[in-house]
């Protein structure tokens, strides 16, 4: 199932997305609690990246659930693949869906931090397309480092 996830991209039903979540739980024995669907159902909203308290913040307006809930639910949905973690330059860890998302990559500035999404067709699909010798890849994640234009035009006026 999570094949057909990862090719279909933005086709992905959130009710497919909640199946693959319910079979993982069941398969590892975890409760299917609606906290957990909860938590899946406002990532499922998210456009981009987010963190585990931006999360629980959001979540206290509509349901109350614990910081540590939140994060057993991401490490949850981590191990059944339905997001992807991002440590960037030791800060925080970011999380963002890997449902419905176009295969992107990062621009990250080395001096405030800033992340910018791009993606690149040619650049995708070279990457997609390319075989390696005993291994099979499933997905792949492309951090480029350097300086945005404030931050360069601020180094280069000081």
């Amino acid at each position: 199932m999570l094949v057909t996830l990862k090719t279909m991209k933005e086709e992905v039903s959130f009710e497919s997305v909640k199946e693959i979540f319910t079979e993982y739980l069941i398969k590892q024995k975890h409760r299917k609690t609606p906290e957990r669907y909860a938590i899946l159902e406002r990532i499922n909203a998210f456009d981009g990246h987010f963190n585990a308290e931006v999360l629980y913040n959001l979540m206290q307006k509509d349901y109350r659930v614990s910081l540590a809930t939140v994060y057993n639910t991401l490490e949850l949905l981590l191990n059944c693949k339905l997001i992807i973690k991002h440590q960037i330059n030791g800060q925080y860890a970011q999380y963002e869906k890997m449902f419905g998302n176009n295969t992107h990559n990062h621009l990250i500035c080395t001096n405030c931090g800033k992340v910018k999404e791009f993606s690149d067709k040619q650049l995708r699909i070279s990457i997609q397309t390319r075989k390696f010798a005993h291994f099979y890849s499933s997905h792949y994640s492309l951090y480029l480092y350097g300086l945005c234009n404030k931050c360069k035009a601020l180094l280069k006026n000081s």
